[in-house]
């Protein structure tokens, strides 16, 4: 979370009336105030002999609020000033923090290229992919604490109830979910086609595990669109870290009879029915009515509430449209650092409530056009655990002996 200073309250003091040295003083002729930052910027857009009236909204060019682009300035501001590089735009004007800062959440939201990015803010297109590199660099070392597992009980125990009040399963800390960064890659170079994804085309993993607010607690990305969701799960340090009992390690609590029910995370078919993975039921036409009931209204709730994980990934890449689209030959050295980065962007601006990304819409589409994977793999257990949750939910919540708070 961005950092919250509290303030203590105290005593009111008289203090004598202070004159403004800048107040306008009405007995001298009308001096017109100097012209506020953005002012100055986005006359690069519309002409330095725009009206003030006339100029385009901070919101709308850069997709955030004044007040989420101000704390990324104080985030990045030693790491982007830092370095000997004068930046400067076409007229050979050097850019301010502010500026490059523009520049580089410019590229980032909008998804234009370096030449249209640079043609709109009057700078040079190798200038704004060396501003929007360092940004990122920058961003990567000073807002990484924005993305991390939760290090506190408390934490974690809202989480818990903030997902028990949306689909009613309890003990559950997040839901895990990917998406395809698309590429465009040339078919004639042999090794591009490990990056050719089930629906033929070149595509980069993003998986990520999200909270009840869509905040990303945990993200893998790098791997090929070749590889099947469950294989990139098994290969990242959360995996590990789960099996090896180092996380979702916290308190269980009792279902019914002696049964504990562990902390776990929630995924679609496309992943490993495990101890601290609940899956859906699978369809299965030869089961009784009794039972089909309660799998069905189990899948229910797991639906809605992997609609969470489903809502970020659409805002993220509605938001950061750099990661949305097809991207033209990236560097894939560096794609997963720009999506990284992207995913930090996404917290903060969910840690510091930002409106303006409150007032944009997001759709139930994440991934259009892919079919859904299935993984065959059932731990034993998981599956006993699964029926006992699945029981648990019909017998004390569905039928009102227990209630969500």
């Amino acid at each position: 979370m961005g950092p919250i200073r509290g303030h203590k309250k105290r005593k009111r003091k008289r203090v004598e009336k202070v004159v403004d040295q800048n107040a306008p003083n009405p007995s001298l002729p009308y001096q017109p105030q100097a012209l506020d930052w953005w002012d100055q910027f986005s006359k690069r857009i519309t002409g330095p002999s725009s009206q003030s009236k006339d100029l385009p909204r901070f919101e709308s060019v850069l997709k955030i609020s004044r007040k989420t682009f101000n704390y990324i300035c104080s985030l990045v501001k030693e790491e982007m000033m830092a370095k000997p590089a004068n930046f400067t735009d076409l007229n050979g004007k050097l850019l301010s923090l502010n500026d490059r800062v523009a520049v580089a959440i410019r590229r980032l939201s909008s998804g234009e290229s370096l030449s249209a990015v640079g043609n709109l803010l009057g700078i040079n297109q190798s200038t704004v992919a060396q501003i929007t590199w360092r940004f990122s660099e920058a961003m990567e070392n000073r807002g990484i604490h924005h993305l991390r597992w939760p290090a506190t009980e408390a934490e974690m125990n809202e989480i818990k109830l903030k997902f028990e009040k949306i689909g009613g399963l309890p003990n559950c800390c997040g839901v895990v979910d990917t998406t395809h960064i698309l590429m465009c890659l040339s078919s004639m170079d042999p090794s591009t086609k490990i990056w050719c994804d089930d629906e033929k085309n070149h595509s980069m993993i993003l998986q990520a595990i999200v909270d009840p607010e869509m905040r990303f607690l945990d993200i893998v990305t790098g791997w090929p669109g070749s590889m099947s969701h469950s294989l990139v799960l098994k290969s990242s340090s959360f995996f590990r870290l789960c099996e090896e009992g180092e996380r979702l390690n916290g308190k269980k609590i009792k279902l019914l009879g002696e049964t504990e029910l562990r902390e776990y995370i929630i995924g679609d078919a496309a992943f490993p029915l495990l101890p601290w993975l609940l899956t859906p039921y699978p369809y299965d036409p030869y089961q009784r009515p009794r039972s089909h009931n309660v799998f069905v209204s189990f899948n229910m709730r797991l639906s809605a509430t992997k609609m969470v994980a489903l809502r970020a990934l659409t805002r993220l890449k509605e938001t950061w449209r750099i990661i949305n689209g097809v991207m033209w030959r990236p560097d894939k050295n560096r794609l997963p650092r720009i999506i990284l980065v992207c995913c930090i962007l996404h917290n903060i601006c969910i840690d510091l409530e930002d409106e303006v990304q409150r007032e944009i819409p997001v759709d139930d589409v994440n991934a259009p056009g892919y079919r859904q994977q299935v993984c065959e793999y059932r731990d034993e257990t998981a599956s006993s655990l699964r029926d006992d949750v699945s029981l648990y939910l019909d017998c004390f919540v569905d039928r009102g002996l227990s209630s969500i708070d």
